[in-house]
């Protein structure tokens, strides 16, 4: 059965006669009526702008919140993870491809915000987490999702490229948004290259924001052989991110795998050493390798060296902060540990 996931979209301004502006993220499309925006997900329909993807969701799954991943937020609790379709960007080395790639859905299970908390309520879950593609374009989904969560004292997570307007930014901090993990891949000259045009400034800009409204923020970055390997384009997010997002903002480097139109090989744990290496001698205090059994996934005291919390992928195995600080010295750990 056919279900309409149409509504009237957030963000939008006149430019002309019929012509509308997008607002919800920075490509700030001009659509013309009967057009679509560059992600497919908002049409101008006879002069009125519609999002194309409420309450459209492609897939849903209960996670530890490790795995989005955030490592100082809330860590060993629970989250329901809902992603969408389409993505603002043009990722050759996309993990979610059949989902951000998609055409716009025109058929499916609806699912309200409502009946997704409770979905996270019966699953035991402490919060709900939007990812597995740009939860951005489903803005105004997300906002409804964040308010009811919040309702029922569940936190809200977003896993983004951060590409989003500030506009769109203030919209969800106010219905809610506890935290963000934000995608770092490239520097202004790959994102030119590769993202068909991606102002990489404004992503930045957009973490120094959430960041003062108190917004919990970890970076991720997927090290990608031939691509963002190179030391020079590392050692600039590592930089950028002690530099002005702060030395305690957790960075989290992962390791790619072939998918969707790229094709180098998997990158080499040398290369992540490499990179966490980079990381510690930006002055990073929280410098992770996401690999299961690595040593660098665990938790140390930047001041005295303590094991802090002990991971194994996605479970904690132990962790022993008291009081947002290391036990043994007293130093306060950035994080919300609840």
């Amino acid at each position: 059965m056919d279900t309409d996931f149409t509504r009237e979209a957030i963000l939008q301004k006149p430019v002309s006669e019929g012509t509308l502006r997008c607002h919800v993220c920075e490509r700030r499309c001009v659509i013309p009526p009967g057009q679509l925006g560059w992600c497919r997900t908002r049409l101008n329909r006879g002069g009125q702008l519609l999002t194309l993807v409420y309450g459209a969701i492609s897939t849903m799954t209960a996670n530890a919140i490790e795995k989005k991943p955030l490592y100082h937020f809330y860590p060993g609790t629970k989250t329901m993870t809902a992603g969408g379709w389409c993505c603002n960007f043009p990722c050759l080395w996309c993990r979610n491809w059949d989902l951000a790639h998609a055409d716009a859905p025109l058929s499916g299970e609806f699912i309200s915000p409502s009946q997704f908390v409770s979905i996270a309520e019966e699953a035991g879950c402490q919060g709900i987490a939007m990812s597995f593609n740009e939860p951005t374009l489903a803005l105004e989904w997300v906002l409804h999702a964040f308010q009811a969560a919040q309702e029922h004292g569940l936190y809200n997570v977003f896993v983004t490229n951060g590409y989003m307007t500030p506009e769109a930014l203030m919209f969800l901090i106010h219905a809610g948004m506890h935290a963000m993990n934000v995608d770092i891949n490239t520097d202004v000259a790959l994102a030119r290259r590769y993202l068909d045009g991606v102002d990489m400034e404004r992503i930045w800009m957009n973490c120094k924001i959430a960041l003062q409204y108190g917004v919990h923020v970890e970076i991720s970055t997927l090290v990608i052989p031939a691509l963002n390997d190179d030391e020079g384009v590392l050692r600039g997010i590592a930089r950028r991110i002690a530099v002005e997002l702060g030395v305690d903002i957790p960075w989290h480097l992962a390791g790619y795998v072939p998918s969707y139109k790229y094709n180098a090989p998997n990158t080499p744990l040398y290369t992540l050493e490499m990179a966490w290496e980079i990381g510690k001698g930006a002055g990073l205090q929280y410098v992770y390798i996401n690999q299961q059994g690595n040593r660098h996934e665990n938790t140390e005291c930047p001041n005295c060296g303590s094991l802090l919390i002990r991971r194994l992928g996605p479970l904690v195995l132990s962790n022993v902060i008291r009081n947002g600080a290391c036990p043994r010295c007293g130093t306060a750990i950035r994080g919300v540990w609840g």
